[in-house]
């Protein structure tokens, strides 16, 4: 029988992870974005869609960017879109992918010699029963592809090409519209809220035909005057409100965020007022409309893109509800450390306040020390891990004895190479299988390394917390000594067998 010997923080977080939570957790105490991870220890990698809310269960549905998808490169693959479902806000399965995007036609239409494909949303029909998905596309006219699906994780599967009334005669593959957003109102009229980039940047809303898979032609233009994107909808006491990046800004952490609101989603609309100066560290994405009891939540979301570095696997995500005065006016946004959904909420236990780096290479390696409990096998490891840069080397895990000076003694009792192209580009867990004795009472170190001249390897970690017994070390010089880095705990779990 196996016996699971976790570190301390992996310990407190398997109490509370089947703890019904009411709090999402953005930032921890030191203002440090806090990466959110699946139920199997991943970070959760779908950026620029949505949370819908179907049936009870949240969906988050969002581009993909874990098989090194990179704004730019022509040489990047597409990785598709996922969708991860929860019931909670804070506790994440990974579901899978939307529709299979590792075809040739696929590869095509959105890899890296293309502007690419973005932002997933999902609404439903209850007349077709079907659940409807819109996703922004580069290689056609109108710059979207429809799919429908029977449930709400697919597999989704694509119909006719839609039509839509702006920018209908523009040329094929251009720049003609973008960022969008799918509002189903209270009498099961479907709206699609859209970028027009031939204005640059000014939003669209087009009513959709009743089966919400192609546009009608009743449309109002330049609700918004330009220089925005990334649209959001949605309806409160009888009033519209959109939602809207102000400036466009791609892949920028910290933008603003404005709103207009409206009698009719075909307008006229309001001027806009600012909520936001920086959306919390990131770029406005969606507004879910969210029914707890008898209270009515906004949800709004940001990505919080990695400054528009090549890697934006690494982006994590801001999620809070819009607050509103008596007249209706959506009040300045205060970026929440965690957003609280009811006066009962329970508070994020703080050993989940996981963020990433990345500095494993040729002159860094980190290693974190664990005690065996009992004379044993230690049968594997596992840590989440990720690359970027393309590393030209792998990355090696190797497991030393330590004496009493805390130096290694001897050579390495086991060594394990991952290859670069098996280590993914978002915080993924790994799991090393090592099976080495170890003795009752006697201190380890697990060494992650890499010989890599370009790029380097990251890791997930925690620098709130502090264990006498487990702490996590950083060396220079392969492993020959080590000097303890305060505050720093890696995500890492060993098993003894």
């Amino acid at each position: 029988m196996k016996k699971l010997i976790l570190l301390s923080l992996l310990a407190a977080i398997l109490t509370v992870r089947f703890a019904s939570a009411q709090s999402i957790k953005n930032f921890d105490k030191n203002g440090k974005q806090v990466t959110k991870f699946d139920n199997l220890g991943n970070a959760v990698d779908a950026h620029d869609g949505e949370i819908a809310l179907f049936n009870g269960v949240y969906y988050l549905y969002g581009t993909s960017y874990d098989c090194g998808f990179e704004w730019g490169n022509k040489t990047a693959p597409f990785c598709g879109f996922k969708t991860y479902s929860s019931t909670d806000l804070q506790h994440w399965t990974d579901r899978g992918f939307m529709f299979d995007a590792k075809t040739p036609v696929w590869q095509t239409r959105c890899d890296g010699k293309t502007y690419g494909c973005f932002r997933p949303h999902v609404i439903y029909n209850k007349k077709t029963k079907r659940y409807v998905l819109w996703i922004n596309v580069y290689d056609n006219r109108v710059g979207y592809r429809v799919f429908t699906s029977k449930t709400p994780v697919g597999p989704f599967i694509e119909i006719k090409e839609p039509t839509l009334a702006v920018n209908s005669e523009m040329p094929v593959a251009g720049l003609n519209n973008g960022d969008h957003d799918t509002f189903v109102d209270d009498d099961g009229t479907a709206y699609l809220a859209y970028t027009d980039w031939r204005t640059k940047g000014s939003i669209v809303i087009e009513k959709l035909s009743a089966d919400y898979l192609t546009g009608t032609g009743q449309y109002v233009k330049s609700v918004t005057t330009g220089n925005t994107e990334a649209p959001a909808l949605f309806k409160r006491k009888g009033k519209y409100y959109l939602i809207y990046s102000d400036p466009n800004c791609g892949y920028c952490s910290g933008t603003g965020a404005s709103y207009r609101t409206a009698s009719s989603p075909l307008g006229p609309w309001s001027d806009g007022i600012k909520i936001s100066d920086n959306s919390c560290g990131g770029q406005p994405s969606f507004v879910s409309t969210i029914k707890l009891d008898s209270e009515t939540i906004f949800l709004f979301g940001s990505d919080l893109w990695n400054n528009a570095a090549k890697n934006e696997a690494l982006a994590n995500f801001y999620w809070a509800p819009l607050t509103f005065t008596a007249d209706g006016s959506v009040n300045p946004m205060e970026c929440q450390q965690t957003a609280n959904f009811t006066r009962s909420s329970n508070p994020v236990n703080p050993t989940e306040d996981f963020t990433t780096g990345c500095d494993i290479g040729r002159n860094v390696q980190r290693a974190q020390i664990f005690t065996a409990s009992r004379n044993s096998n230690l049968a594997s490891i596992s840590f989440a891990t990720f690359q970027t840069g393309h590393p030209d080397a792998g990355l090696a895990v190797e497991i030393f004895e330590l004496g009493n000076t805390g130096s290694p003694t001897g050579k390495a009792l086991a060594s394990v190479t991952l290859p670069a192209d098996s280590v993914s580009w978002s915080a993924r867990n790994v799991i090393v299988k090592t099976n080495i004795p170890v003795t009752v009472g006697k201190r380890y170190a697990v060494v992650i390394k890499s010989a890599t001249t370009k790029g380097c390897y990251g890791f997930a970690y925690n620098d709130l917390l502090t264990d006498p017994n487990n702490v996590a070390l950083i060396s220079n010089d392969n492993g020959a000594s080590f000097s303890a880095e305060k505050n720093r705990v890696l995500k890492l779990q060993v098993v003894i067998q």
